[in-house]
């Protein structure tokens, strides 16, 4: 149990960034603030900036000896991890509820949904080892609006360099990168994952994965759903928002018995491998086994994935009706 004082447990988060002299204003007054009346902050404060400046000077001064180069090394080795914790975070409200989006220096790390309020708190970042969460980042507004823009229908893609390091194993990581893959519009059973990571048996391990999923709706678990096409496991247990993106997206879904599912024979099909797709009922689907078939919202989404209408069941021609 951290037996820290609270307000040293709040203020920890923005003590690195302000040291470096990377945190916003707001965020560096509260630093000053607290360092002035608490000793123990005040000391980790100037332990970040010595180290800072330690790099800073090792860089700019003349040719060093071996034991400065050590030196040196040692220093940037130091802040190299520093900064490696650091993740920068805001909260935005949306039409799904108050989303937090963090990001390191290499992208993206977590896009959360917060049921708890409006306060990192209420965040797995409480909780996460070996990181540093800071409140700011200008940059994260942009990409506000781009969530905006796909929740409200008027963007398809989120293209935003990601990083996986809340990830819980390379496994999850390897699901995790299969999922981005999943176009606009479709759905996929888990056990379609696990057939392209060549894993075929491992359909729970891949649900489980997802449902640890870092970065809801840019890693689009939410178009991985059960083989009978039951929306299962998403966010831990957000049907109902699984439910509203699929629908943005175009997904024919209903209920039945108050459990979610979507609509498979209302949707497109595509078999793995195949550069074409088909209605569900076409004749060269009979002797393929269903699990791993991607299923598509229309033609218009199959087709922006490149594929081309089958020349047996000629969708172009007999296209599904809703």
């Amino acid at each position: 149990m951290n037996d820290e004082p609270r307000t040293c447990v709040r203020i920890a988060d923005d003590l690195l960034a302000a040291a470096m002299g990377e945190s916003e204003p707001r965020a560096t007054q509260r630093v000053e603030r607290h360092v002035a009346a608490c000793a123990a902050c005040r000391r980790q404060f100037h332990e970040y900036r010595a180290v800072d400046a330690a790099v800073i000077a090792l860089r700019e001064g003349p040719d060093p000896s071996p034991a400065a180069a050590l030196a040196r090394e040692r220093m940037e080795t130091r802040l190299a991890d520093l900064r490696q914790r650091l993740l920068r975070y805001r909260i935005f409200p949306s039409p799904l509820g108050n989303i937090l989006v963090a990001r390191s220096e290499l992208g993206i790390s977590l896009v959360e949904y917060l049921e708890r309020g409006n306060s990192v708190r209420a965040s797995r970042l409480r909780n996460e080892p070996g990181v540093e969460a800071v409140e700011g980042g200008e940059d994260l507004e942009a990409v506000y609006r781009e969530l905006l823009e796909y929740l409200d229908g008027r963007r398809r893609r989120l293209e935003w360099p990601l990083d996986l390091r809340l990830a819980r194993s390379d496994f999850h990581r390897t699901v995790l990168r299969a999922t981005a893959a999943i176009p606009y519009g479709a759905v996929i059973p888990y056990a379609g994952i696990a057939n392209e990571i060549g894993k075929a048996s491992a359909s729970r391990a891949v649900a489980q994965a997802l449902r640890w999923n870092p970065l809801p709706i840019v890693i689009p678990c939410h178009r991985v759903v059960g083989t009978s096409g039951a929306l299962t496991g998403y966010a831990g247990s957000k049907l109902g928002l699984k439910q509203r993106l699929l629908s943005i997206e175009g997904v024919p879904t209903g209920r039945e018995t108050g459990a979610p599912f979507i609509r498979p024979q209302a949707m497109y099909v595509r078999y793995p491998g195949d550069r074409e797709y088909c209605v569900p009922t076409c004749p060269s689907l009979e002797t393929r086994h269903p699990m791993p078939l991607t299923r598509f919202a229309s033609r218009d989404r199959a087709e922006a994935a490149g594929l081309s209408p089958c020349a047996t069941c000629r969708p172009d021609l007999h296209p599904l009706s809703r």
